[in-house]
């Protein structure tokens, strides 16, 4: 009798986080998730997972999740992180503060949190993803527009880059997911897709790549991105 495969999913309280916790339910996988708040989780309450408090950008909080984990083994852990920034995207009008909190929450705390969760990951067939974007893309950024977010999501893309390169002879995939235009508080409301067709594509991707190793930056159908 097999086993059914774990997940953790990192910022599953709503949109595409939540939807990817849904997806991989109903595949038969085991799912943890995390959430700011864990008293209040939204509709993960209503689900059969295992819920876990972090505040990404808190490094205190990144260890707490790591010891309170302590013999979990994923087969996929899902980095999904991300803010917009601040509103008018300009390098002119934008503060310390504003930069700051962008790069830490869509670049740098996610490389933390892998780090400290890779003893946690399969070393074998593992699946090690980061949502990202395809404005993240520095060949494929051909119309400029969200200038920040697009430097913040680009600076993820090269960090996850060093962690691949420095991590050595292993079976682990890392993947750099780009979703598409979702609907959801970020996508808005123009946006084309449905939460449930990009994490569809999104796990789709996962299975498909477990146990091949290397990096892999491609869209929720599969279309390699060019970095």
């Amino acid at each position: 009798m097999s086993t059914a495969k774990s997940a953790l999913i990192i910022g599953a309280s709503r949109g595409l986080g939540l939807g990817l916790v849904r997806e991989l339910l109903q595949r038969g996988w085991d799912v943890a998730a995390t959430v700011r708040d864990v008293v209040h989780p939204g509709e993960l309450a209503d689900l059969p997972v295992r819920i876990e408090p972090l505040l990404l950008d808190d490094i205190h909080s990144q260890d707490r999740l790591a010891e309170a984990l302590s013999g979990s083994r994923f087969d996929l852990v899902f980095i999904n992180a991300g803010i917009y920034g601040p509103a008018h995207q300009s390098t002119i009008d934008a503060s310390l503060a504003d930069v700051g909190q962008l790069f830490m929450v869509n670049a740098v705390a996610p490389l933390r949190l892998a780090e400290r969760l890779l003893p946690h990951l399969d070393g074998e067939r593992g699946v090690l993803a980061f949502m990202t974007s395809e404005l993240g893309s520095v060949a494929g950024n051909e119309s400029g527009g969200m200038a920040l977010y697009r430097a913040s999501k680009a600076a993820l893309n090269s960090l996850t880059r060093s962690f691949v390169a420095e991590l050595g002879e292993t079976g682990i995939t890392v993947l750099n997911l780009h979703p598409g235009w979702v609907r959801t508080d970020m996508g808005g409301d123009a946006a084309p897709l449905e939460v449930h067709t990009s994490v569809k594509g999104l796990a789709d991707q996962v299975e498909n790549h477990a146990g091949r190793g290397g990096q892999f930056y491609l869209d929720y159908q599969g279309t390699t991105i060019d970095w």
